[in-house]
Parts: C-alpha cells; sequence; structure tokens
C-alpha cells in the first residue's frame, strides 16, 4: 500500500469501484487483474492471460499443462472448463468461483526442455510440450475425467509429437506410465510413437498393471507385449 500516495482506505474504495464496474477482477489473495473492455461482460480475462503474472507473484515454479496444454496444442474440440497448471510442493489450493475454474496439480520435477513458452496477448506463458501433455495425461487421468476422456485428445495430440522429443521425455518417466502411453499409442494406430515407447519398456522387466487405475479390479484380459491387463472398456 506505502508505494501508492493514497491511503490504505482510498485504495480499497477504489478497488471495490473498479470490481463493481468490471473493470478489476480479484484472482487470490492481494492479486488482481485488470479487465480490458472486451472481457467486461465476463468480469475476468481468461486465465491465459495472467497466469505467467499469478505465479511469480506466488514464486512458483509451473506450466500450463493436461487438457488445457492439449487445447493450446490444437488437440481437442473444445476449451476445457478447467484451466489445469502444474507446480510443486506444497500443493497450491485450487481458485474456484463463477468467473474462474483454476485447479493446481503436483509433480516433483520435469525438465526444462519439455516446457514450451507460449505467446500470449500480454506476454508468454508456460505450456508443457505435446509429448510431456501426453505423459500427464495418462498419469492424471483418473483426476481428469478417466481414460476415455483423454483417448480422443491422445489421438489429436500425437499429431504433434515428435519421436525424438518422445524419446527424451520418456527418460524421465515410471515404466507404468510408458507401458499405458504406449498402449494407448498402439490401439490408436501410432505405431511410430507406440514403437519409440516400446523400445524403452522392452528393455526392462515388466510388472502386470491394469490400464485404469479408477477401477478397483485388476481382471481382464492381458495384453503381453506390454503387460497392460484391460480391466475396463476403451473407447478407441
Amino acid at each position: 500500500m506505502n508505494r501508492f500516495e493514497s491511503s490504505g482506505k482510498a485504495i480499497k474504495q477504489n478497488i471495490y469501484r473498479l470490481k463493481s464496474k468490471n473493470q478489476l477482477a480479484h484472482v487470490r489473495k492481494e492479486f488482481y487483474v485488470i479487465v480490458p473492455p472486451q472481457y467486461s461482460n465476463r468480469g475476468m480475462v481468461p486465465s491465459t492471460l495472467f497466469i505467467d503474472d499469478l505465479m511469480k507473484y506466488l514464486k512458483r515454479d509451473y506450466y500450463v499443462g493436461l487438457l488445457s496444454a492439449a487445447a493450446l496444442h490444437g488437440a481437442g474440440h473444445q476449451q476445457p472448463m478447467q484451466f489445469q497448471v502444474m507446480t510443486k510442493k506444497p500443493p497450491l489450493r485450487s481458485i474456484k468461483n463463477k468467473k474462474l475454474d483454476i485447479r493446481f496439480f503436483v509433480k516433483s520435477k520435469w525438465l526444462d526442455g519439455d516446457i514450451e513458452e507460449n505467446k500470449t496477448e500480454t506476454g508468454y506463458i508456460n505450456v508443457s510440450s505435446p509429448a510431456l501433455t501426453a505423459f500427464d495425461l495418462v498419469h492424471y487421468n483418473k483426476k481428469i475425467g478417466g481414460l476415455n476422456r483423454i483417448i480422443p485428445i491422445l489421438e489429436d495430440l500425437s499429431e504433434s509429437i515428435r519421436s525424438p522429443d518422445l524419446k527424451r521425455t520418456a527418460s524421465h518417466q515410471k515404466v507404468p506410465v510408458m507401458q499405458r502411453l504406449g498402449y494407448l499409442f498402439e490401439q490408436l494406430g501410432n505405431e511410430k510413437l507406440a514403437s519409440v515407447l516400446y523400445k524403452r519398456v522392452d528393455r526392462k522387466p515388466l510388472r502386470e498393471i491394469p490400464i485404469s487405475l479408477a477401477h478397483k479390479n485388476r481382471e481382464g484380459e492381458l495384453i503381453s507385449k506390454w503387460n497392460v491387463i484391460l480391466n475396463t472398456e476403451l473407447d478407441f
């Protein structure tokens, strides 16, 4: 407050006035965003326009991930309602109200090479690469709607994934995620990407894993190539 030549009370009054006119929006704690005229009807700007500033304000590493990243890469037929962001521990509380739905997921680490800078109207934001997005979609699928929700998105996303990128990203992924993603790529008809992952898992002793962690049963057809148990019906 001291940086402004005004009293705290006057500043709060001005904030209230601007908020009532939909010219200012409260995002989190003392973090506000200016709402340009083109967004005044919504009373909020898209999350892509302030997420980088918000995370810098919170002093947190981050990247836009999962369904939000997939949409930015042109995968999926509609923009997800929830804006999904990956960060490191400690976890951040989600932001959910009438105007915003931002969910924070936690990840211990990631490669700088797997993060891309996407240009927005206000600057740049960190976004997971298509390859990292694919791994994350499989790893966190239970929290974002299940495998059948991500299958058509993976199909679209696979067109943007280069084999060398997938190989590099796979070197820092857990084997069960590679097994599941490899099987899904194979079923989607992308033998090239499936082959990249198979070359990695073929060198390792694979334990039998269910394709879906959202279902308690572990019974179903065993796909011996990937050592994956089809414990649920998938829509390809």
